[in-house]
C-alpha cells in the first residue's frame, strides 16, 4: 500500500485516468482506493489528508472517465 497526499495521488493518477488502462477501482471501509488495471497489476492508495467530499469527488471523476467504481 502507498500512502500519500491527496495532490500527489492526483498527480500519479492523471496519466491514467482511462478506462483503456484502469480496469476498476474500489474503495473500501477504510477510504483507501484499490485499483485494478487491464495488464493485472493492482495498486492500493491510502490518501493521509483528504475527507469524504474530496473522496466523493475523485470518485465522481472516475466514473465520469468510464471507469468502474465500486465501494
Amino acid at each position: 500500500m502507498e500512502t500519500c497526499s491527496l495532490n500527489d495521488f492526483l498527480e500519479e493518477l492523471k496519466p491514467w485516468l482511462d478506462k483503456d488502462y484502469i480496469k476498476e477501482v474500489h474503495v473500501d471501509d477504510k477510504g483507501h482506493f484499490i485499483m485494478y488495471f487491464r495488464d493485472g497489476m493492482k495498486h492500493v492508495y491510502s490518501i493521509n489528508d483528504c475527507n469524504k467530499s474530496q473522496v466523493a469527488k475523485i470518485i465522481t471523476t472516475l466514473k465520469s472517465k468510464g471507469i468502474p467504481v465500486s465501494d
